[in-house]
């Protein structure tokens, strides 16, 4: 298991030296939240359907279409 340990810091030295070290972000710093034309698009895609749930708890998307016949 050492060995094991061993070898696998060596690979992460040698692979800081290539990359450099970790980015190390402040954890409670806001998450910053852009809305691009994708999110906006895959948005657009989703509001679509809604969520339902069955009597057993399990969740499922049904088309807003399906709903209204």
């Amino acid at each position: 298991m050492a060995h094991a340990l061993t070898r696998f810091l060596n690979v992460t030295d040698r692979l800081r030296f290539v990359f450099g070290p970790a980015t190390r972000l402040d954890p409670d710093a806001p998450v910053v939240h852009k809305h691009d034309e994708f999110e906006q698009a895959s948005d657009e895609d989703l509001s679509h359907f809604e969520v339902e749930t069955d009597s057993e708890g399990h969740h499922y998307a049904v088309r807003r279409e399906d709903l209204n016949k």
